[in-house]
């Protein structure tokens, strides 16, 4: 029985002025995302790499990539960009879009930190609906805000790359643990009933609460098996700590090195915690950077333990909220899933580069704009 053979990807190459294109298309913080990703799949193909992994990297589809990948071949940067579609014709202009555009960006209104459909509508002349849709087509949210912080550890890329080589490539005979504490967790009771979640309403709880004390979790993270080592302290000092590391100790076969991931807190670094760890040189600490407690897999379960039991719960006692606490561990230790790290250090490293890129050209422009303001 005779098949189709296969298709070859179309080959991409590029000169330096296309590639600089292609560059400035993906850096540009005003590029539409749709276009920006366009172009990381033209520069990635241009590396030679194949259609599944590009799609891989950049979490879209094989067939996506091989569109834009012909559309490129066959037509250059052009072909990039998005073709006219059947319908009515539009009775904004491109100019006034990218003006809109420009607003959106480079302008506040006199009266808000940020713009509105209603403020944008009255400032252009538009109707609202009219700059949803552009707002919509170019991936642009006023209204949402993130937050974000650099590490300025000097040992950074060092740090990285020993955890994320604990992850990825663990040693033989070795335990890796991510430990940490998620402290003064709040034992909460709402003022009035909660009103349980019926059809075509939420459930419904008082904004004002009453607090019944605080406990700390103290938690090791297996990260080969996504089994919880946890303990509830009333205090997180170093002399709980220490109880912790003799709790994980008693957990541990003694026969494994031990690899312990966690930050440079004060309650990790005393004395008397040095000089337990220096009694068993089999137990190797490694610390992640300041300002990147991402890289700690535990803060993973700590999210999950927030969201999935203590943010809703209601507890009138520190020990009601342990109990559910040790609860939701069991629950997870029954049926443990480990956390699936994908990212290699060259990656996260890449990715941090390109956003410190990003701030720095952001950075040089509002000099720049105050700059000329002023004169």
């Amino acid at each position: 029985m005779s098949g189709k053979g296969r298709v070859s990807a179309v080959s991409i190459e590029l000169s330096s002025e296309e590639r600089s294109e292609l560059e400035g298309l993906l850096r540009r913080r005003k590029t539409a995302q749709g276009l920006a990703r366009r172009a990381g799949i033209v520069l990635l193909a241009a590396d030679g790499l194949q259609n599944k992994d590009i799609a891989a990297r950049l979490g879209t589809d094989p067939n996506t990539v091989s569109k834009w990948r012909r559309r490129y071949a066959e037509r250059r940067c052009d072909g990039l960009y998005d073709e006219p579609r059947p319908g009515t014709p539009r009775k904004i202009g491109d100019d006034a879009i990218a003006e809109t555009i420009r607003l959106t960006l480079e302008e506040t209104p006199p009266d808000a930190t940020h713009w509105s459909l209603r403020s944008m509508a009255r400032a252009t002349g538009y109707a609202p609906s009219t700059i949803h849709r552009i707002w919509k087509a170019f991936g642009l949210q006023p209204h949402r805000s993130e937050t974000f912080k650099l590490s300025t550890d000097p040992l950074f890329v060092e740090k990285v790359r020993d955890i994320v080589g604990l992850y990825l490539a663990p040693p033989d005979r070795a335990l890796v643990l991510c430990v940490d504490e998620k402290s003064q967790i709040q034992a909460l009771d709402r003022t009035q009933p909660l009103l349980p979640m019926r059809p075509g309403q939420p459930e419904r709880r008082s904004h004002d609460y009453t607090r019944h004390g605080t406990t700390s979790l103290f938690a090791a993270l297996d990260t080969a098996t996504g089994k919880v080592i946890g303990k509830c302290y009333a205090r997180h000092r170093s002399s709980e700590f220490l109880k912790f590391l003799r709790e994980i100790e008693a957990g541990v076969p003694s026969d494994l090195d031990v690899h312990l991931v966690m930050d440079n807190y004060a309650t990790h670094k005393t004395q008397k915690v040095r000089n337990w760890l220096a009694k068993r040189p089999h137990w190797h600490v490694h610390l992640t950077p300041t300002s990147a407690s991402w890289i700690n897999q535990v803060e993973r379960f700590f999210a999950d333990l927030t969201e999935r039991q203590i943010r809703r719960g209601v507890h009138r006692s520190t020990a009601e909220l342990e109990a559910d606490i040790h609860s939701y561990i069991d629950t997870v230790n029954a049926n443990p899933k480990p956390f699936r790290w994908t990212k290699s250090a060259d990656d996260i490293l890449a990715a941090i580069n390109r956003f410190c890129l990003r701030t720095i050209e952001t950075a040089q422009a509002q000099v720049t704009q105050t700059s000329e303001s002023g004169h």
